[in-house]
């Protein structure tokens, strides 16, 4: 015999199917006990699953509580800012109602003409004083350089006017309406008239 029939009879043959193989389970299950145990294992899936509903409904009905109750805090802190702020005010404006009866009573003439503007002074540094508490401040400006931030421009004045007093271009002459800042932020820019 020649090697190279020796070898072909030392492979194995393969092996049908089914044949070789060890059945590793124990006994079959009968179809009645299968299905009774994919409704055990459906009834308890169903029950996880309501759980999870259940858990989901209440974890939403909780988030709207949250969102519900931060819109309350948030119109309560609105309401209340807006209350102090009106109150700052309606100081102002119960000073100044006062100086304008004291005026038209007395036909703001000599005496009560003084009295009059010295009542308008001590409700405007009443008014200054109030919004320095709420951290506003005015913005200095006269004398100052121009600064884009903080000024705006109304008049640009030639440097030869008398109104300029000699200084460099771009120095803040005049200013037309005061501006304001809040805490560091511009509230309001100083409108003004800056030599050219």
């Amino acid at each position: 015999m020649s090697e190279r029939e020796q070898r072909h009879e030392e492979v194995p043959s393969a092996a049908a199917p089914g044949e070789g193989v060890q059945e590793t389970a124990g006994p079959a299950e009968s179809p009645d006990a299968q299905v009774e145990k994919l409704r055990t294992d459906l009834v308890k899936a169903r029950e996880e699953v309501d759980r999870n509903w259940q858990q989901f409904m209440y974890a939403a009905a909780d988030l709207e509580n949250y969102k519900k109750e931060a819109q309350r805090r948030l119109d309560e802190a609105v309401t209340r800012t807006r209350r102090q702020m009106l109150g700052v005010v309606l100081q102002v404006v119960d000073n100044l109602e006062r100086a304008l009866r004291f005026g038209e009573a007395g036909g703001a003439s000599g005496d009560a003409q003084l009295a009059v503007v010295e009542g308008i002074r001590l409700t405007h540094r009443q008014a200054l004083d109030l919004l320095a508490g709420l951290g506003v401040r005015p913005v200095e400006c006269v004398g100052a350089a121009f600064d884009p931030r903080l000024h705006e421009v109304v008049e640009a004045v030639d440097p030869e006017a008398e109104a300029a007093e000699g200084r460099p271009s771009g120095t803040i002459v005049g200013e037309v309406e005061r501006g304001y800042l809040l805490n560091a932020e511009v509230l309001r820019p100083a409108r003004v008239r800056v030599v050219k």
